[in-house]
């Protein structure tokens, strides 16, 4: 399943706080050679196979040109490993026991997203939206 891209990255683009940050990300050195989707309005045929809209728009999931899939922790330090400025990160969140503690700073952080959603965006976090962090566990 390789490409033109060395990764590609799966976002959701309705959520004002993960907008910014893959924003963030867009902007560094070697960003031009990843892919990246907005599941938000990503179409049946823009996922890879395996990923579900709804998975992809719980928790964050990066492909390799491999055609690997990760997701939370793993997908940010691999997101990270093919950014110039962030490889040292990267490979020191790949390897253990630091992955492990990424992995689990990433899913502490899935149940307070709807909140700094709300929080950045400036409306009320919604019962459905608390619930999507923890949809794909």
């Amino acid at each position: 399943m390789a490409d033109e891209h060395d990764l590609t990255v799966y976002y959701d683009g309705a959520c004002p706080l993960c907008r910014r940050e893959v924003g963030f990300y867009r902007r560094r050195r070697g960003a031009d050679a990843i892919a990246w989707i907005d599941v938000s309005q990503a179409g049946p045929g823009d996922l890879t196979p395996g990923l579900s809209k709804a998975q992809a728009m719980a928790r964050f999931h990066v492909r390799d040109n491999e055609g690997t899939l990760l997701d939370g922790g793993d997908a940010f330090a691999r997101l990270w490993a093919s950014l110039p400025g962030f490889r040292t990160a990267g490979r020191l969140f790949r390897r253990r026991p630091f992955a492990w503690l990424l992995n689990r700073g990433y899913d502490a952080f899935l149940p307070l997203r709807p909140h700094l959603q709300a929080m950045v965006s400036g409306a009320p976090a919604s019962v459905d939206d608390s619930r999507r962090g923890d949809s794909a566990r």
